[in-house]
């Protein structure tokens, strides 16, 4: 059977004039799912209920769980930090939403896939830290806000001997593209890093303990239709899926 994927999606609270301007709007960009559905899964958006009964319920309607990426930004109050730098924080809901599906999915071993903010939502939900703004904080950083378009690879990663990702890719160095200003800076105690880019910036953490459960802070959505490699995530990912639906 084809798996069930839960889709996070992002959340205009009703401040976003170009979301559905104040009226509060739920909007997922289509390549996350036509990434689960071209590759044999069925992808299901999930509305952000607060309740957390509601959470663990839809917890056991799905076999994996995908938190997406997000243009605003985790509130750093979620690791311990004041906000230091002006940019766009994420909507109080999806955040709560994000950061205790993640807890609630590693205690029920449901497979995981974060991407780009959903990597660094996973990080923070098990005690890790964030870089606010990667060019003021890091020395010499690379572009991580590439000026060509998402479908086109930027940068290297290298990828960790022995982590799930090295054995889903089959490769000591993967290339990538890259959206992001804001990264992984302290990886929480019960994960790993597993693919780190030249300038030391974590670009992939991973929990060992699972069977599935990765964070990449690219954006394999974009690349999935015309390179292999990142193809190979999700259907690792779906996979995974497919055997707890079994």
């Amino acid at each position: 059977m084809k798996p069930l994927i839960g889709v996070t999606p992002d959340f205009n609270a009703g401040d976003r004039k170009e979301w559905g301007g104040r009226e509060p709007t739920y909007f997922l960009r289509a390549r996350y799912v036509r990434a689960i559905e071209d590759l044999d899964g069925i992808p299901i958006v999930l509305p952000l209920v607060a309740d957390l009964a509601a959470r663990r319920r839809l917890l056991t309607q799905i076999d994996g769980l995908l938190l997406t990426g997000s243009g605003p930004d985790l509130a750093p109050e979620f690791y311990g930090e004041r906000q230091r730098y002006k940019f766009r924080v994420m909507s109080q809901r999806r955040a709560t939403f994000e950061l205790e599906m993640a807890q609630l999915a590693r205690a029920a071993d449901v497979p995981l896939l974060g991407i780009c903010g959903g990597m660094q939502a996973m990080n923070v939900a098990f005690g890790g830290s964030l870089y606010q703004d990667i060019p003021s904080q890091v020395p010499r950083p690379l572009r991580h806000r590439q000026a060509t378009p998402a479908t086109k690879l930027s940068h290297t990663v290298a990828v960790a001997p022995g982590s799930l990702l090295r054995r889903i890719v089959g490769a000591v160095k993967l290339r990538v593209n890259s959206s992001h200003h804001q990264s992984v800076k302290t990886v929480a105690p019960s994960l790993i890093a597993s693919a780190v880019a030249p300038d030391g910036i974590v670009e992939a953490i991973e929990s060992p303990a699972q069977r599935f459960f990765l964070g990449v802070q690219w954006h394999p959505e974009f690349l999935f239709e015309r390179h292999r490699l990142h193809r190979l995530l999700f259907e690792a990912f779906l996979r995974a899926a497919r055997r707890r639906s079994s």
